[in-house]
């Protein structure tokens, strides 16, 4: 299949209804997931959004694997659609001159390079923001920019041990255990992402572009809430409780017959209704479970109670019939198991698109749902310096002139 070759265009160009950030040209200089997943939504949602990768590399993420799919790696597949490819070597001169252009060009500037490292390029905020007083400059990194640390290394699992997450998942007589996933990192990519929607809101009074100054720790100790919470006002300490909830229960994980689900009640009404559904109405009007402080602090006697119950019937008999009583109820699902469940297709959460080496390529959509303006259509995630030609000619670079780049290896 053949690569597509787009010549960008005006941003007033796009076709009607225009997305919420059509209008909105974003300077992608970031790599591996926090940065990427940030300009995936800003481009998900109609964003122009220019990729700088390095000259025969690109991405770091694009040798992670196995899997690779026809030599695309799948992690890299993940965060990178609805953006152009540009290589570009920002050592040389002749690439900084025309990253210079495509900054007066730009609203928005994505970077996740250790602190310090843009700087020593002389491509700072307070370089950039002479040569385009307008652009919003979002800087990610593991402890921000004005912290001792600042100039630090740091990945996801780094962040997720000095954070104190790690302290917190998994049962009390196992090892520490990191997420399932790059919280982290992902969460970063929320934030930097809610960051310069507002900074493009607030230049829509000033006129003027600003820093955003986005850290993995500090956005994921906000994530905490209760927890944090608790470890600041009290004395109580936060340990690891398993699949227990530090405040509430029943608000867990049950074996049953066959397997496993989730119980959560959230409510004095839900208790009431639990305790019907398991027809052990006599424990609801147990003085130790009459409220949901009694019953954690009275825990491990309930346990006693339920523990055996639960073993007594398959998950799917007992989902079913705490569903019939309105308790809220889960299976435990493969993740391979929910990317094809019904509920997702109905909310139209898997979508897919023509990726130029692979073929059909399916991807998990953008959840936000605007009932006006949310996309329909995604580009599928780059080839390396898939659109370099194509950018360097919109900035006014001859055929001969973008030879000659090559042949230097700027791009």
């Amino acid at each position: 299949m053949k690569p597509e070759t787009t010549i960008l265009k005006p941003r007033t160009a796009n076709p009607k209804p225009q997305l919420p950030l059509s209008h909105i040209r974003v300077l992608d200089l970031t790599r591996i997931l926090s940065g990427p997943f940030c300009t995936m939504k800003l481009g998900d949602m109609g964003a122009e959004v220019i990729k700088i990768e390095q000259p025969a590399k690109g991405d770091d993420t694009r040798t992670w694997g196995p899997p690779f799919i026809k030599g695309e790696s799948a992690y890299f597949l993940s965060v990178n659609r609805n953006k152009k490819s540009l290589t570009l070597d920002l050592k040389s001169d002749e690439g900084k001159k025309i990253l210079t252009k495509l900054i007066t060009r730009c609203d928005v500037l994505v970077e996740n390079f250790r602190a310090g490292v843009m700087e020593k390029l002389g491509l700072g905020f307070d370089n950039v923001k002479k040569i385009n007083p307008r652009i919003i400059y979002c800087s990610i990194s593991g402890y921000g920019q004005t912290s001792s640390r600042s100039h630090k290394p740091s990945y996801d699992l780094i962040v997720q041990g000095e954070s104190g997450l790690m302290d917190m998942t998994g049962f009390p007589d196992g090892p520490p255990t990191k997420v399932g996933i790059s919280l982290a990192d992902v969460n970063a990519g929320n934030l930097a992402f809610e960051g310069i929607l507002l900074a493009l809101l607030q230049r829509e009074k000033s006129g003027k572009g600003q820093f955003i100054d986005i850290s993995l720790l500090d956005g994921l100790l906000s994530l905490f809430a209760y927890q944090s919470q608790i470890a600041l006002s009290s004395n109580t300490k936060v340990i690891r409780k398993g699949n227990r909830h530090p405040t509430i229960t029943p608000y867990e994980t049950y074996g049953t017959k066959d397997g496993y689900i989730n119980i959560a009640v959230g409510s004095e009404g839900a208790w009431e209704n639990f305790c019907k559904a398991i027809q052990r109405e006599e424990v609801q009007h147990d003085k130790r479970f009459a409220t949901n402080a009694r019953r954690v602090e009275n825990r491990e006697a309930l346990e006693k109670i339920l523990i055996p119950i639960m073993k007594k019937k398959r998950s799917a008999e007992w989902i079913r019939i705490l569903s019939r009583f309105d308790v809220p109820a889960g299976n435990i699902n493969p993740l391979s198991e929910i990317l094809e469940l019904k509920l997702l297709k109905e909310r139209s959460m898997i979508t897919s698109m023509r990726h130029p080496s692979i073929g059909t390529l399916k991807m998990v959509r953008n959840p936000i749902k605007l009932s006006q303006t949310s996309p329909n259509q995604f580009s599928p995630p780059p080839l390396l310096g898939q659109h370099t030609v194509d950018v360097l000619k919109w900035l006014g670079y001859s055929d001969s002139a973008i030879q000659l780049l090559k042949n230097k290896n700027v791009i």
